[in-house]
């Protein structure tokens, strides 16, 4: 019967599955690939100790792998075995370059083709707007991120094997571990004291600091130098304002936390100055980005700590490596505050206005960040007893996937942990990603309220 056909036609589409959301894809490929990274490092094999690693323990670490944070609970020196370690620097790989982006560029290897699906997923996690270029661009973002971690590498396996007397092999694997986890923005490093031991060294920490600047900027904008480096006025507006936003920043703090911890015995001060310069800028360009640290981070100024979570918070370039709201983001909150002050009904850079959907979704971002991080500190609060500082530090440096602790994610209890898991989670997918991919469905109002302005200040 017609009638019975076209009500089973119905019921199949009831039950019919929706496709999902390319947010809500991204989110369960981390999801998913920092359940097997957990199962990893559960595993015997990867612990250098009896028995395998406790599942809070393996979540959390393959968590801040997979969102290349680099924020430890155990020591990864000590705890890890080289097969755990190499689980962690893979993790890091792919999840640096994204997961969508990476099924992408192995998809390009094997089949030279990409679906529409693959393509709408990955331009949602890149943040590329035309497809057509799509292919060029993940090419370019394979070249760059291969190019960048071979050259690091080298010259850290070199500084290793002549300068420390490590056997040959031991250098290639320290060079290779730093330079993936440089590059990619995660501060794992392969010491207990991170790289406090080579605090003084120029020729290990300034290849580490160049592959986390470059990995902060953000592939469009390396793809765009890398094109036309010398005709600056061709570059497009998100090129302009990562490249001075971030000059302007790494210049700002790097003078603002030697002079703050310029006496201090316990950071600086134990250095000679070119030492404390050296110190210094490295740990301004791993604050806003990665997380390594030179110094004894537990043991810097309380104001210093503040400096640094607002450099966390603000973070690297878009569609890159780094964490945080992004510099473009901040740039144009300050826009919009200048503008508003000026009295101008638009917001102009560069020569260009900016749409007010931009300005809109920049005060989205923060104000979304600002509200997790808030939640999360006062749970840390209430839960270990931390004081604000810490507790702060803690959840900016997860959720910016920065990964600089205050000396006390080793003593966190498992809820606390859980806590960061989420935030680092969060953090990397992007509070609108993930908030998108929550949301089942969008819906378009069909009608408009009548206006009224309340008191503003």
């Amino acid at each position: 019967m017609p009638g019975e056909t076209d009500r089973l036609r119905r019921l199949r589409g009831l039950f019919r599955p929706r496709p999902l959301h390319p947010a809500q894809v991204i989110s369960l490929a981390f999801a998913t690939a920092g359940i097997v990274g957990t199962v990893l490092l559960m595993l015997p094999i990867s612990r250098s100790g009896p028995g395998g690693t406790g599942f809070t323990d393996a979540l959390f670490h393959a968590t801040s792998a997979i969102c290349v944070t680099g924020l430890s609970a155990v020591d990864t020196a000590e705890h890890w075995t080289g097969f755990g370690q190499a689980v962690l620097l893979v993790l890091v790989q792919v999840g640096g370059l994204g997961i969508m982006t990476f099924a992408s560029i192995l998809g390009l290897v094997v089949a030279r083709r990409l679906g529409l699906r693959t393509r709408l997923q990955t331009t949602q996690e890149s943040g590329i707007v035309d497809q057509g270029d799509l292919r060029r661009l993940l090419w370019g973002v394979a070249r760059i991120s291969l190019k960048v971690e071979i050259l690091v590498a080298i010259a850290l396996t070199l500084r290793w094997w002549l300068g420390y007397d490590e056997r040959f092999v031991d250098a290639l694997w320290l060079g290779v571990f730093h330079a993936v986890a440089a590059f990619n923005n995660a501060g794992f490093a392969l010491w207990s004291d991170n790289l406090m031991g080579f605090v003084s060294d120029p020729f290990i920490c300034l290849p580490i600091a160049v592959a986390v600047i470059l990995g902060g900027l953000g592939f469009p904008v390396l793809m765009e130098l890398r094109r036309q480096f010398r005709w600056s006025i061709w570059w497009t507006i998100n090129t302009k304002i990562v490249i001075s936003v971030s000059i302007a920043l790494l210049v700002s703090s790097t003078i603002a936390i030697t002079a703050l911890e310029w006496s201090n015995p316990a950071t600086l001060g134990q250095l000679d100055p070119a030492g404390r310069l050296l110190a210094g800028f490295f740990q301004a360009v791993n604050t806003r980005t990665a997380g390594f640290n030179s110094v004894d981070t537990a043991e810097l100024n309380p104001a210093t700590w503040f400096l640094m979570d607002a450099l966390m918070f603000i973070g690297g370039g878009p569609a890159g490596t780094g964490g945080g709201i992004k510099v473009t983001t901040f740039a144009v909150l300050l826009l919009i505050v200048y503008a508003e002050i000026r009295g101008e009904g638009a917001v102009n850079v560069f020569g260009k206005r900016l749409p007010r959907s931009a300005q809109r979704q920049a005060i989205t971002v923060a104000a979304l960040a600002f509200t997790v991080i808030s939640v999360a500190t006062g749970l840390l609060m209430v839960i270990e007893g931390l004081d604000l500082d810490r507790s702060l530090f803690e959840a900016i440096s997860a959720f910016t996937t920065t990964g600089l602790s205050a000396g006390v994610t080793g003593t966190l209890s498992d809820a606390s942990k859980y806590v960061l898991v989420f935030l680092m989670f969060a953090g990397r997918l992007g509070p609108i990603t993930l908030a998108s991919a929550i949301a089942l469905r969008s819906s378009n109002r069909l009608y408009e309220y009548p206006k009224e302005r309340p008191i503003i200040g």
